[in-house]
C-alpha cells in the first residue's frame, strides 16, 4: 500500500506528496516520511535533521533559503497545522528552469507535502493566523554554506498570495539576484 500519491511540477525534482489517511472514529494515521516510496521520488539520503516550526502572522513570510556544496540539501516540507504558501525556486546553475519558482498551498486539511530537492532555495507564507511545520532534511544546518534570496526580489516574481509581511531582518538582507554580480548562487 502507498502512503503517498507524487505529483510534478514545472521544475525537476520539486514533487508535490499527497498524504495517504488512514482513519477510523478514533482519528487518522498519515505517515510523513517513508524512505522506501521516498528513494523511487529522488529521495537519497538518510533524514540528518527534523525541525519543527512554528510561525504566527498572517502574511509572515520565512526565506529564501538553501545550503551549498557538500551541503546542499533536500527537504521535505508538511504543514501540521494551519496554512502556508510553499514556494521553491532553482537555483541550480545551468538548469533550464534556473530562477524559476514553484508554489503549493500546503495545510493541515490537503495533508500535503512539498519534495525540496538540493540545489533549490525554499520559503513560505503564512497564510492562516498561526502555522507549524515539520521539515525533514537529508543534511544538517551548516552556516557557512548558507545562500538566500531575498524574497522579494523582483527578478523572481514570487506571486505571495497576502501582503508580505513580518520579514526578519535577517531574511529581509538577503541579496537580490543582481548583488551577486557574477558569483555563483
Amino acid at each position: 500500500m502507498n502512503d503517498f500519491t507524487i505529483g510534478t511540477t514545472s521544475i525537476a525534482g520539486v514533487l508535490v506528496l499527497e498524504r495517504r489517511l488512514a482513519g477510523d472514529q478514533r482519528g487518522f494515521l498519515s505517515r510523513i516520511f517513508s524512505a522506501s516510496e521516498l528513494a523511487s521520488a529522488g529521495w537519497h539520503a538518510p533524514i540528518a535533521q527534523v525541525n519543527h516550526t512554528f510561525t504566527r502572522g498572517r502574511g509572515t513570510v520565512r526565506g529564501m533559503h538553501f545550503q551549498r556544496g557538500a551541503h546542499a540539501e533536500q527537504k521535505l516540507v508538511t504543514c501540521i497545522r494551519g496554512t502556508i504558501w510553499d514556494v521553491a525556486v532553482d537555483v541550480r546553475a545551468g538548469s533550464p528552469t534556473f530562477l524559476q519558482w514553484h508554489a503549493e498551498e500546503l495545510s493541515q486539511e490537503n495533508r500535503r507535502s512539498l519534495l525540496v530537492p538540493e540545489g533549490c532555495a525554499h520559503g513560505f507564507q503564512c497564510l492562516s493566523d498561526e502555522c507549524e511545520m515539520i521539515y525533514c532534511h537529508s543534511a544538517a544546518y551548516t552556516p557557512n554554506a548558507e545562500g538566500a534570496l531575498h524574497p522579494l526580489d523582483p527578478r523572481l516574481s514570487i506571486a505571495w498570495p497576502a501582503p508580505v509581511v513580518n520579514l526578519s531582518q535577517r531574511d529581509a538582507s538577503h541579496p537580490m539576484i543582481t548583488d551577486y554580480a557574477g558569483e555563483r548562487l
